[in-house]
């Protein structure tokens, strides 16, 4: 007998496809749902023939309806790239689709997971990060469609718990990569390995003394099913996310390394409100959640190196 019905919105994204597979392993059935805006059926593919798994194309801005246990909120783009392309239609994701899933939550009696993010925390006047941050967001900048969406999907969340108490988990995510972020999204890791593969200059934004902290996919993945297996009162929120914290160039100079690549490093101006450090502080989930990450740098580039090898063959 299968554990639970569980939706997860953005499924088809490179962190929900991820979820959809290990939500599977572990005995659910799983209704996966994306409008394709930035998600693949590609990153699903080998899940579409699996009786425990339903794919449903479909915007969360608009209600869906359905009968289910959990949600995993993971819908909107994340990329700045991605995120830009439209951003009224960023910020309406992020609000209307939680919403949405809340709305269902309510309905169901689900338990629902917010994927937030570290962006919330704008460009940090402090590190690492922890929780009790309230962040520095520039709200009219080209970001704050992305960042201000997120803050707004947490209050909705937090709202929809005291008001009508919804069983809610929120979770902030840093920065993720590995197999199945796409070619194109403009993400320092799928940036680099990519220059790095075809043989072009590696671009690095402003100096590249600018830090971030790079979690691997699966670890994401594990601290995110450990959210929402958390007792009731840990309603968060939660930073997710490895605290190990890299310069630019450092990661730009690991890809060359890797790749085996004779690119060569390039400057370029840093894009407006990018944040010089992003470093979170795991305390409250390793106490809570018994987690911290495993994958290390090294060993989750080479893995994700493999992956773009073939995508990049396949183009």
């Amino acid at each position: 007998m299968r554990q639970n019905r569980v939706l997860v919105t953005g499924g088809a994204g490179f962190l929900g496809s991820h979820l959809c597979d290990r939500l599977i392993a572990d005995g659910n059935d799983v209704v996966c749902v994306d409008n394709l805006f930035t998600g693949s059926k590609q990153n699903i593919r080998h899940l579409l023939g699996n009786p425990y798994f339903e794919f449903i194309r479909h915007d969360v801005i608009q209600p869906i309806y359905v009968e289910c246990d959990q949600i995993y909120n993971l819908a909107c783009p994340a990329s700045p790239v991605q995120y830009q392309v439209d951003p009224i239609y960023t910020t309406k994701t992020s609000m209307y689709g939680a919403m949405n899933a809340l709305g269902l939550a309510k309905r169901c009696g689900a338990r629902i997971l917010q994927a937030s993010t570290s962006e919330v925390y704008g460009d940090p006047e402090i590190s690492p990060q922890d929780e009790s941050y309230r962040g520095r967001v520039n709200t009219m900048g080209p970001r704050a469609c992305y960042d201000e969406g997120k803050r707004v999907a947490e209050t909705l969340f937090f709202d929809y718990h005291r008001v009508h108490g919804v069983d809610v988990k929120v979770m902030r995510i840093f920065n993720t990569y590995g197999p199945r972020m796409d070619v194109g999204d403009g993400r320092v890791v799928s940036n680099f390995i990519c220059q790095a593969l075809r043989g072009e200059d590696v671009t690095v934004y402003g100096d590249g003394s600018q830090t971030r902290s790079f979690c691997y996919v699966d670890d994401l993945i594990e601290g995110m099913v450990r959210v929402m297996r958390s007792r009731d009162s840990l309603i968060g929120p939660i930073n997710v996310g490895n605290p190990h914290e890299f310069t630019i160039i450092e990661l730009a100079e690991a890809v060359i390394r890797l790749t085996g690549s004779r690119s060569k490093i390039v400057y370029a101006d840093l894009p407006s409100d990018d944040p010089t450090q992003r470093r979170p502080d795991i305390t409250r989930a390793r106490k809570e959640l018994g987690w911290e990450p495993r994958v290390q740098l090294e060993e989750g580039l080479r893995r994700t190196i493999e992956y773009f090898e073939r995508e990049l063959d396949m183009l």
